[in-house]
């Protein structure tokens, strides 16, 4: 229920007690197999949400290449 809530890994491990955070991941992957979808969805509204940089004209002030 802690993955599915967000929590991340590593504090589930060390609330659990497991030695390790693959130990966590490996026993409850079948929850993280559920949050792909959702994890895509949030990098894909940053990426969409994120300002549009351009590349600068002429960087350097030359001119005369």
């Amino acid at each position: 229920m802690a993955l599915s809530a967000g929590i991340h890994p590593k504090i589930v491990q060390e609330r659990l007690g497991h030695s390790g955070v693959a130990i966590t991941l490996d026993t409850y992957s079948h929850v993280t197999e559920s949050l792909h979808g959702d994890a895509a969805n949030l990098v894909a509204s940053l990426i969409a949400s994120a300002p549009v940089r351009t590349p600068l004209a002429n960087v350097g002030g030359g001119g005369d290449e």
